[in-house]
């Protein structure tokens, strides 16, 4: 069996590290709020490009926090609008609405899978107050327009770079190069196991240039307190351990040479994978893999569309070929967000999307057997009916 992700194969070409520092942070007598993290955090912000990284518990708090300390600096007010992709996982929305902001759902570029930029301005209204862009599936989600938008109706933008760490936006020039988390007002990553850059456990942070932002993030991130017993603010328990930041600091050093394994394989299958009606990532895209652009997607899935794709899944199973489905209902069309009223039909490209995607295993330690027995198995599928 070909695993979707072997993560016992990922960590463990860095498995002497991990078990050193985790016995230094046992040895140490401190978990919480320490060296490690402080360590781990100017690491990351020195990675991204930015001031200020701030640890704290998963991907989703990073993005609570920074709408929570945007409420609370007074750029945002309950009721107020947040445009984000429709094609996104749920905790996109789960974050806005958790502060009592409305998501504005925005369909996807087809092509991209990405928020469609040129659908934006017409759904801007006076309560629209920020931008979330995802860089889904590890492709970068910008462009000149976007930062025109946000500056010619104040908005706004925040990046949620859960999926795309390492990823690099240049602009047309080939200059300007700046990684995702360091391309809007703040950003918000994750660092699950399944990550490219993944923790041991659950871990994110949150990182921005806005000294103020940053200031209230971390305060609200430890009981809304910037001393002890002393809070300023109603806050959370959001906070990345000792641990999990020695763990991630190890893992830092190698994330982007593990990302150009990604892209590496990600090549192998846009040029040898050949099966009618099989829609490749940017099959019109001849850019995609050239020198100047090839650093634009991190690879974190690899994701394929087909009109038959529940058969195609299960023919990759039979071939020992695990592969998983992101994302089979798409946010709108879940009991959670019934309230929304955007019914079954209402998200076309979204829902085509959700109905035809499939993620073919795509990680690190991939050996060329490995990614050869997956092409062979895509190629082979003769479909039905």
């Amino acid at each position: 069996m070909i695993k979707f992700l072997d993560l016992q194969a990922v960590n463990a070409a860095h498995a002497d590290e991990l078990k050193r520092v985790a016995t230094e942070v046992i040895d140490s007598g401190w978990y919480l709020l320490g060296e490690r993290t402080k360590i781990f955090e100017r690491h990351l912000a020195e990675y991204l490009g930015v001031k200020h990284a701030i640890g704290v518990a998963n991907g989703l708090d990073a993005l609570r926090l920074i709408l929570k300390a945007y409420i609370e600096l007074g750029a945002l007010a309950e009721g107020d609008e947040v445009m984000v992709p429709a094609n996104t996982y749920i905790a996109s929305l789960l974050a806005i609405t958790d502060n009592r902001l409305k998501p504005i759902l925005i369909e996807p570029d087809i092509r991209t899978y990405n928020l469609d930029i040129d659908r934006l301005e017409e759904r801007i209204t006076p309560r629209t107050k920020a931008i979330m862009v995802v860089h889904l599936y590890g492709r970068v989600c910008w462009g000149p327009r976007l930062g025109a938008l946000a500056r010619k109706h104040n908005l706004k933008l925040i990046e949620d770079n859960a999926q795309a760490i390492g990823a690099i936006w240049t602009d047309s020039s080939g200059a300007g190069a700046r990684r995702t988390g360091a391309l809007g007002d703040a950003a918000g990553l994750s660092f699950y196991p399944g990550k490219n850059l993944g923790a041991l456990g659950d871990s994110g942070a949150v990182a921005t240039n806005d000294d103020r932002l940053a200031e209230v993030v971390r305060a609200i991130s430890n009981y809304g307190s910037h001393a002890k017993y002393v809070n300023d603010f109603q806050g959370l328990n959001s906070r990345t351990d000792e641990i999990q930041a020695a763990f991630l600091d190890v893992k830092l050093q190698h994330v982007d040479a593990d990302n150009q394994r990604r892209r590496g394989i990600a090549q192998q299958y846009c040029t040898r994978v050949r099966l009618r009606d099989l829609m490749l990532p940017d099959t019109n895209d001849p850019d995609l893999f050239s020198p100047s652009w090839a650093l634009c997607h991190s690879w974190h899935l690899f994701v394929v569309r087909h009109p038959q794709r529940d058969q195609l899944q299960q023919h990759l199973a039979n071939q020992g070929v695990q592969t998983v489905i992101h994302y089979p209902i798409p946010p709108h069309l879940q009991k959670a967000y019934s309230a929304l009223g955007l019914p079954k039909g209402s998200l076309p490209i979204t829902e085509e999307i959700a109905n035809t995607c499939l993620s073919l295993p795509i990680w690190p330690g991939m050996s060329p057997g490995q990614v050869d027995a997956v092409i062979r198995g895509v190629n082979s599928f003769r479909g039905c009916c």
